[in-house]
């Protein structure tokens, strides 16, 4: 018999429970001091069907060559994709993060808006990467959707939808704004470590007795 769902206390227990993993690419960038919105922005689009563990150092390698609109402007997109290898198409994402840069030292004097529709007519740009970006740094809360939110949230039959652009839509509508940062801060590590894809690891889960195991078949 399952309990009713209780948003507050299974983040807190899948807090607690994630502690000894590493964090989310874009939190763990955040503190080692890459906190502007450009620098977040420019992450997440680094991150696209890429793991966390090739994000960050390819992220880093990036920011040491440029960090602002203007240094990314100064590289050549031959020398930005050299920038990117590792992660997936980083010659279309070379293109990308180039556009995004050119938009805001032109339109916006080197700073991004914190405006969720303007950073979403940003070519390449998707709701999960702005809301990500404009989360991260404070600026704006909002649930950015990937695999492991999708998948968790659907499990737990909290939500029914068939994609992530509808999950975050069902959130928006299910979560207090003070905590739409923390669903993807929490749930992604939930995801990558406990809550997985294959075999999730139920036997363990801290907030088991809340979960339908919705799609669960086989499990640890």
């Amino acid at each position: 018999m399952k309990l009713p769902f209780n948003l507050s206390v299974v983040l807190k227990r899948i807090e607690k429970v994630i502690a000894p993993f590493p964090k989310a690419a874009m939190f763990e960038l955040y503190e080692r001091g890459y906190t502007t919105l450009f620098e977040q922005l420019i992450s997440c689009i680094i991150s696209i069907r890429t793991l966390d563990e090739t994000t960050i150092p390819v992220s880093l390698r990036l920011f040491e060559k440029g960090r602002t609109p203007g240094e990314i402007l100064q590289l050549s997109p031959q020398k930005l994709e050299e920038l990117l290898y590792g992660c997936t198409f980083p010659g279309q994402k070379a293109y990308t993060i180039l556009g995004i840069a050119k938009a805001a030292h032109e339109k916006w004097n080197g700073e991004l808006p914190a405006d969720f529709n303007l950073l979403t007519e940003l070519k390449g740009v998707g709701p999960k990467c702005a809301n990500l970006a404009l989360g991260v740094t404070g600026k704006d809360a909002g649930i950015s959707v990937d695999v492991h939110v999708h998948r968790i949230t659907n499990r737990w039959g909290w939500i029914q939808t068939a994609s992530p652009e509808q999950t975050m839509v069902e959130l928006e509508e299910k979560v207090p704004h003070d905590k739409w940062i923390d669903i993807n801060r929490l749930l992604v590590p939930f995801g990558k470590h406990i809550c997985t894809g294959r075999l999730p690891n139920c036997s363990t889960c801290p907030v088991l007795e809340y979960c339908q195991q919705v799609g669960v078949g086989k499990h640890r």
